[in-house]
């Protein structure tokens, strides 16, 4: 390839680059800006708790459970997903026994973690997901595993009406359905439901998924992506560190297709 070539070759290259990068990025301001409006949360929450009523829960409810009928990526989800609640329960057993206290499962799902929290011997889990279909599921499963329902209470609700006070408040991959700003509003009102200690999971945004992620939504069809979102780390410790909570732990689960971080915050001592 002689120099004119390699010129031609290069330009073309970056003038490729240049038009791909304004296709992914160009616009994301503008969506932000809408995705922080009140009556877009509206329009979303609608849209999560269809799809989790629907489709989404048969998909779901077999990757969250011991199914053979899942494929490769949805097998790889579930050993994520299983990992961070794995982590939370080990991060809860090392504070010692929780026999007096009190547990709200923010988006419980099928109750992967309120389930083992009860026979942890919680005294109380208040556990909430904005499906119905899920909440049903979550009762089914506490009652084949026999857990006492006077210490397990579940009900359909979103995160934003989530009410009441509780020593810990945990919320797992659940602020994949919020933008960042969106996501670091649900940061502060859940820590205005806790009295000591917060939990959270979310996929941390980074350029190689953000990319991922512009790219697939280019695709129509069965292969376009969901709408969700990745989000900065340092807005979700700001909007804690706002509440009067600072980080004491950190851990970065990662399998093919699952990324979360997990951050355990604590009430900061005056």
């Amino acid at each position: 390839m002689d120099f004119i070539t390699k010129c031609i070759f290069l330009f073309t290259s970056c003038f490729i680059l240049g038009i791909l990068y304004f296709k992914l990025f160009g616009n994301t301001s503008k969506i932000d800006s809408k995705l922080s409006s009140k009556e877009f949360k509206e329009d979303e929450k609608s849209e999560v708790a269809s799809y989790f009523n629907g489709l989404g829960f048969e998909r779901w409810n077999r990757i969250y459970s011991n199914s053979d009928d899942v494929n490769k990526v949805q097998r790889n989800i579930r050993i994520g997903h299983q990992k961070t609640v794995e982590d939370v329960l080990n991060w809860i057993k090392d504070s010692g026994s929780i026999e007096n206290i009190s547990f709200c499962d923010a988006g419980c799902g099928v109750g992967s973690l309120s389930i083992p929290l009860a026979q942890m011997g919680a005294r109380s889990i208040s556990a909430s997901d904005i499906s119905q279909a899920m909440v049903t599921e979550t009762q089914l499963r506490a009652q084949k595993s026999g857990i006492n329902i006077d210490r397990l209470n579940v009900e359909t609700s979103d995160l934003e009406n989530i009410k009441g006070s509780f020593h810990t408040v945990i919320c797992l991959d659940v602020f994949i359905h919020y933008p960042q700003n969106a996501a670091e509003d649900m940061v502060q009102h859940l820590c205005g439901l806790t009295e000591e200690r917060l939990i959270v999971s979310f996929a941390p945004y980074t350029l190689f998924l953000s990319i991922l992620k512009k790219i697939g939504q280019l695709f129509p069809g069965p292969s376009k992506t969901t709408r969700a979102y990745t989000l900065k780390e340092e807005g979700i410790v700001k909007a804690a560190r706002n509440s009067g909570f600072i980080p004491v732990r950190r851990k970065l689960n990662k399998a093919p297709f699952y990324f979360s971080q997990l951050i355990e915050f604590e009430k900061e001592s005056k």
